[in-house]
């Protein structure tokens, strides 16, 4: 930032685009934002405002008369600034905006539904013993955990520290803060998907490759240790411990067969917002 105040602020048009785009960006991430504006025909941009209040933008738009059109996000602060400075204007939603709000709203929905994906999943191998579902599974520590998480992590965001800081205090991934900081800002999705979510995150990562060491025990491959390298470069990270115990269930012939792959809501959610020349998912699904 401080670099940027020493460059020479490069020249404003007189008169705004035809068609404006308007979106808010972060000077610091969590702690302070600005609005961008951009010419959406030419893809260039065309001015920076210091801050997102609709007092900025409407000031702007009565210095630079000419916008037809103004593609925006769904707030409504930009809003009520088009509506006091450029009234003739049409104002529309641009289209980032409304797929990253329906691709949210799906993956909730495909969150509360899990039970329909896992209950189609497990129709397809009846003759296979059940596997217990997340639902049936003890939950106490991790709805605690994640809770406790939700209400520290909100309330910190609400006194305004950036999310390097929240990460740093609470010794958590940037990623990790994010997810639930974005959650809470946007108010998309409740707190039960975000435990949905922790849930898959607990229970999922051995299952997913329980069908490739059933598989392989089967044909005679039966060491721990060389079953859990050739898993860890497949993907898996857990630790030797939990592969250890099931290959323990596998020896004494306990362990219970390999659960139906469920595909996960954000999996779900892609099919349903891929286009459909790009979309590839099997016919089995």
């Amino acid at each position: 930032m401080r670099l940027l105040g020493h460059l020479p602020a490069p020249a404003t048009p007189d008169r705004a685009p035809r068609v404006l785009g308007v979106d808010e960006f972060a000077f610091r991430r969590g702690c302070r934002f600005g609005t961008i504006l951009v010419d959406i025909e030419t893809h260039q941009p065309v001015d920076v405002l210091p801050d997102r209040r609709a007092e900025t933008l409407a000031a702007w738009l009565r210095g630079h008369a000419g916008a037809e059109v103004v593609c925006r996000d769904r707030a409504s602060t930009y809003s009520r600034a088009v509506r006091e400075a450029a009234p003739d204007a049409v104002e529309a939603a641009d289209r980032w905006h409304l797929l990253r709000n329906l691709s949210l709203a799906v993956e909730g929905v495909c969150h509360e539904h899990r039970a329909c994906l896992r209950k189609y999943a497990e129709h397809r191998q009846r003759s296979q013993p059940r596997q217990p579902t997340l639902e049936l599974l003890p939950t106490t520590l991790i709805v605690d955990r994640v809770r406790r998480r939700h209400e520290v992590i909100n309330r910190m965001v609400e006194t305004g520290y950036p999310v390097s800081e929240i990460a740093r205090r609470l010794g958590l991934d940037r990623k990790t803060v994010r997810r639930y900081r974005y959650r809470y800002r946007y108010r998309d999705t409740d707190f039960d998907v975000l435990l949905a979510s922790a849930r898959d995150r607990r229970n999922v990562s051995l299952d997913r490759f329980k069908p490739y060491l059933q598989s392989e025990f089967a044909a005679g491959h039966t060491s721990a240790k060389e079953l859990y390298d050739q898993i860890c470069e497949r993907g898996f990270s857990g630790d030797y411990s939990t592969l250890s115990r099931y290959v323990r269930t596998l020896r004494d012939g306990t362990a219970v067969p390999a659960p139906a792959p469920v595909p996960s809501p954000r999996t779900v959610s892609g099919w349903i917002m891929r286009p459909r020349e790009k979309a590839n998912v099997s016919s089995n699904r």
